[in-house]
């Protein structure tokens, strides 16, 4: 189920995002724990009552089984800014319902295109769920939807 986020959600869902950067975005930071934490600095509480107080945006978590497994946010110019999955719940559908969810919510704002900066890890993903870049190299990807 994927559903907006609130203030509770904070624990869970910072944990997602960290977890799922510390283990799963290795071909990104290459396990460089320098990178790592820079990358992580930001992913804190304070920063996910910053995100949810965002009147411009959307912030999403997907759960399965009561328990938070993802973490989405879309701004409304329809910049996905945040799709993170839990490392246990890769590869179940997770990302993608996120995904739907976040292109709805720009959808239903108006947004006729989304944009985002992908990681290396996600790159493919992305590119399956119709996001194209404008070349083989860019990490930046756009759908028309």
């Amino acid at each position: 189920m994927v559903r907006n986020g609130c203030d509770a959600d904070g624990p869970a869902a910072v944990n997602v995002v960290r977890k799922s950067i510390s283990e799963l975005c290795v071909a990104d930071h290459e396990g460089d724990a320098r990178e790592i934490a820079g990358w992580l600095s930001n992913k804190t509480q304070a920063t996910w009552r910053t995100w949810l107080a965002r009147s411009d945006a959307t912030v999403l978590v997907a759960e399965r089984a009561n328990e938070i497994v993802g973490v989405g946010m879309i701004d409304h110019h329809g910049t996905v800014l945040l799709n993170y999955v839990r490392p246990d719940a890769r590869f179940s559908g997770v990302s993608k319902a996120i995904l739907e969810s976040l292109e709805d919510a720009a959808v239903t704002v108006g947004v006729r295109e989304c944009v985002l900066e992908s990681t290396k890890t996600a790159k493919k993903f992305y590119e399956g769920c119709g996001y194209k870049s404008a070349n083989e190299t860019s990490l930046t990807l756009a759908k028309l939807l």
